[in-house]
């Protein structure tokens, strides 16, 4: 896969069909210690869609270069805008999952003519309080101290719905196993720069484009915040996945490609 260096960080990336030129781009954001490869079914789909679909490993995940200390989410945007300067793309639909999310929000705030239209996918808008930055910062202490295997352990039953860990076993696997190989200490700069991440209400209440909110009925860390994003939203659309927790595009991939490729449909 390709690579390029962007502020500095080698950034490797999947640009599926670049023959498509520039019209219709997707841009994949993934969360917190996952990588690109959570999306292989989305290229794959919304490729055979006619779509140019980008999904990059964010700085410190994958195969991407790690950045260690802090990793800020105004950075993983500019390196999102400076990919899309690289493959000379002046707007895409933006799709962030999870801490991609709020990369998105970050892109939408600081380059909202990048954005033709904004997919937010189980997140929150809000900033961090106190004893969130504190829970934040411990968990890099430990990501350091201990490695990924048993963080990975012990999330796997909130980043997906903990009835699929039994159900779904090749799903669990393949969370499990990403978390596992994600760097300790790009997972940590990142943990350490979501803590003090800017709340994203106002520029949520200023989006003026079209906008897609999916959220799995059975996140754990949901809390009515997919439906507060869809008030905030003028022009955007719910769609909530049954069967589904933190991860629905792998979780219930039929329902959530086609809730996204009826948005994206609409869009063309």
């Amino acid at each position: 896969m390709p690579t390029a260096t962007i502020n500095d960080a080698a950034i490797a990336y999947t640009d599926s069909n670049p023959d498509a030129g520039t019209g219709n781009v997707l841009l994949l954001l993934h969360g917190h210690a996952f990588d690109r490869s959570m999306w292989d079914g989305q290229v794959q789909r919304f490729t055979a869609a006619g779509w140019r679909v980008i999904a990059p490993d964010l700085r410190g995940f994958g195969e991407s270069e790690v950045t260690a200390g802090i990793v800020y989410t105004e950075e993983f945007a500019a390196d999102a805008v400076g990919l899309l300067d690289r493959l000379e793309i002046d707007r895409a639909v933006v799709l962030g999952y999870s801490m991609g999310g709020q990369v998105a929000m970050e892109i939408q705030h600081s380059h909202p003519e990048r954005v033709r239209a904004l997919v937010i996918v189980d997140t929150v808008p809000q900033a961090e309080d106190t004893a969130g930055r504190r829970r934040r910062h411990t968990t890099a202490d430990r990501l350091i101290a201990e490695g990924m295997h048993g963080y990975a352990a012990d999330v796997l039953g909130v980043m997906i719905a903990a009835y699929n860990v039994e159900k779904l076993p090749e799903v669990a696997d393949k969370v499990l196993q990403m978390i596992r190989r994600s760097p300790a200490a790009g997972s940590a700069a990142a943990m350490r720069g979501r803590a003090e991440r800017r709340d994203f209400t106002d520029t949520l209440r200023a989006v003026e484009v079209p906008a897609l909110v999916i959220a799995g009925a059975d996140d754990a860390f949901d809390g009515g915040a997919a439906a507060r994003m869809h008030e905030l939203m003028p022009h955007s659309t719910l769609a909530t996945i049954d069967g589904a927790g933190h991860t629905p595009s792998l979780e219930q991939p039929e329902e959530f490609n086609r809730a996204l490729g009826s948005f994206l449909a609409g869009l063309t």
